[in-house]
């Protein structure tokens, strides 16, 4: 049974990609490391930072971080034990629960951000010009549309 290749500028293109986001993804990992911070734990405390006060559900964070709930409850435990971030059943409808920063984990926060958005300066933004990145979030944006 004979396999479809890919061509030189599609393999060149797919290898590219898979380079660069392993390249960037360890380096932004590294980075976070001397704050104790994995890359998903960022992920999670930047969503909540960035909703405010009054946190978010856990269901939307789980699905704005395209991880089962399962996967985020086990992180949540280990930010909760940390003391860096708070979980309560939700004031709405008694059901599902809501996580919010703690003093503790805001402190954090603001360290990691700027860690954070100095390396992607750094890795990304900073190699690249306003055409190229217009150019890659048009490509992003295609690419997560739903085919068809």
């Amino acid at each position: 049974m004979a396999t479809e290749k890919l061509r030189p500028l599609e393999d060149e293109a797919w290898r590219g990609f898979l380079l660069t986001h392993d390249r960037i993804l360890r380096a932004m990992e590294e980075g976070l490391a001397p704050l104790n911070v994995s890359l998903p734990e960022y992920s999670v405390l930047a969503l909540l930072g960035e909703a405010g006060p009054n946190g978010m559900r856990m269901s939307e964070l789980a699905e704005r971080r395209v991880m089962s709930t399962g996967g985020l409850t086990r992180l949540a435990d280990r930010l909760e034990r940390r003391g860096l971030v708070r979980r309560q059943r939700s004031d709405a409808d008694g059901r599902g629960f809501e996580m919010t920063l703690t003093g503790e984990g805001r402190a954090l926060l603001r360290k990691a951000w700027r860690r954070h958005h100095g390396d992607l300066r750094e890795l990304f933004f900073d190699r690249l010009g306003d055409d190229d990145l217009r150019h890659l979030a048009e490509v992003w944006n295609r690419l997560a549309a739903e085919p068809g």
